[in-house]
């Protein structure tokens, strides 16, 4: 017996990569995972020790977040992002982004007969999160505004799966189409962070929201840039006024970070160094990945920042490609994953060890 909610969502599409896995994991060598951008260096010390400062305090942390955590987000995104003047009444810590992804249409109000509108290539929680609310999807094309109806709209840049970083221009544009129909902006700025041959900027930039965070919501991750996805370690910010309606929400559904995981957040966010090395990290493997990927044949399209290579190969199918480096002992996700227009491209992550990607790309080139 299934319940009604799950039997209205779609497969969980990592499930259908198993059989590729299993012939991944006979290669000689054993399978480079690359399939999932799942975190693989060390939690950086001084996260660490912050996690352990409060283990002994007993009672319920505050849904809202510490003082000192909503504070460190506001230094955070200024420094780091350009982000002037948040209100840090307007932080709201998350059990990581992706329940956040999945919860918003829901915490919003949203339900049947409203329409959410994703990218036409996106991370798959998008479109989860709609139909937990009952909601419909849309896909936009590049460009294309929301129609008629649409109450909330989900931005991503950097963009996962592709990488892709919207110019200045073109997300603010964005910005202005959704509200021209009444719609939330809910910004995905999970890679903000790692940027390679472009510069992207967050929503909550006045250059993009015209100086006002009216109906703009951006959400964070801790999970790539500070190698935290075990913490589920996240934040919502922007419009104080939603902020404070999700807030009210979350207190009575109990959906609260966890006291030590707060100092955590707080003690990464203030700390600028660690984010730069684990920049540098990651660059240094798609500096061995990408040449090597272009030597077998690969083009790798958009792909500017982010934790992914964003692959076709002399544009086969998707599931073709897979196949291939299954065969190799390498394994990527098909960009069918993403919505339908991906069915050309595989996702290659770059979060590996060091030596797995120099295995990836001896197999690649051999």
């Amino acid at each position: 017996m299934t319940s009604r909610t799950s039997r209205g969502l779609p497969d969980f599409p990592w499930d259908s990569l198993a059989d590729h896995a299993a012939k991944a994991r006979t290669h000689p060598g054993g399978v480079v995972d690359l399939s999932i951008g799942t975190p693989v260096d060390p939690v950086p010390e001084l996260i660490r020790h912050a996690l352990g400062t409060v283990a002994d305090q007993p009672g319920y942390p505050t849904t809202h977040g510490t003082p000192a955590l909503r504070e460190a987000v506001v230094g955070a995104l200024a420094r780091r992002h350009g982000v002037p003047g948040l209100d840090p009444v307007a932080v709201l810590p998350t059990i990581g982004s992706k329940e956040l992804v999945a919860w918003l249409p829901t915490l919003l109000g949203l339900g049947p007969g409203d329409v959410v509108a994703i990218p036409a290539l996106s991370y798959p929680t998008y479109e989860v999160g709609a139909r937990l609310a009952g909601a419909t999807v849309v896909r936009l094309a590049d460009g294309e505004p929301p129609p008629v109806g649409t109450s909330l709209v989900w931005l991503n840049s950097p963009s996962n799966p592709t990488g892709r970083v919207l110019p200045e221009a073109q997300l603010a544009q964005a910005v202005a189409d959704a509200r021209a129909v009444g719609a939330v902006v809910a910004s995905d700025e999970c890679y903000l962070a790692l940027a390679w041959t472009a510069s992207p900027v967050s929503v909550l930039r006045p250059s993009v929201n015209g100086g006002s965070l009216d109906g703009v919501l951006a959400v964070h991750s801790l999970s790539k840039s500070s190698s935290l996805a075990g913490y589920r370690a996240g934040f919502v910010t922007g419009d104080p006024a939603l902020v404070a309606s999700l807030l009210e929400v979350r207190k009575h559904a109990g959906m609260i970070v966890p006291r030590p995981v707060q100092a955590a957040i707080t003690a990464a966010l203030n700390d600028d160094a660690h984010v730069a090395e684990q920049r540098e990290r990651y660059r240094a493997r798609r500096d061995v990945l990408l040449p090597a990927l272009t030597a077998a044949g690969f083009t790798v399209d958009h792909s500017e920042a982010g934790l992914y290579l964003w692959s076709t190969r002399a544009g086969e199918p998707a599931w073709d490609t897979v196949s291939w480096l299954a065969d190799r002992g390498v394994l990527a996700a098909p960009g069918t994953f993403y919505g339908p227009t991906g069915d050309r491209h595989v996702r290659i992550a770059l979060t590996a060890s060091d030596a797995a990607i120099s295995t990836a790309a001896t197999r690649l080139t051999s």
